[in-house]
């Protein structure tokens, strides 16, 4: 049986990622994002295909990576998350990168 606060323990847990992975430099390559030298996971843009025109919708995106991959490759994209964190991660990483 979950505990009864088994939804809170669950976002803290994924509030606190978010910085540990923005600086976890071999899982999520935030410089070769920034450097528009990124690759979508194979499987994921095998199962995508051609993006450019699609509408994604990418839940649990967590400070949105893949979602601006994907973005890049010419889809418009929403990506949804509910940590407050990586929210506020993902949408700095979207005015940085002007998509």
């Amino acid at each position: 049986m979950l505990p009864p606060d088994w939804r809170t323990l669950n976002q803290a847990n994924w509030d606190e990622r978010v910085p540990i992975h923005v600086n976890a430099k071999q899982t999520y390559d935030l410089a070769a994002l920034r450097a528009g030298t990124e690759r979508l996971d194979p499987i994921a843009a095998d199962v995508l295909g051609p993006a450019d025109g699609q509408r994604v919708l990418h839940l649990q995106c967590h400070f949105g990576m893949d979602t601006l991959k994907i973005a890049r490759r010419g889809a418009t994209v929403t990506g949804l998350d509910f940590s407050p964190p990586a929210i506020a991660t993902a949408r700095s990483l979207t005015a940085e990168l002007g998509l």
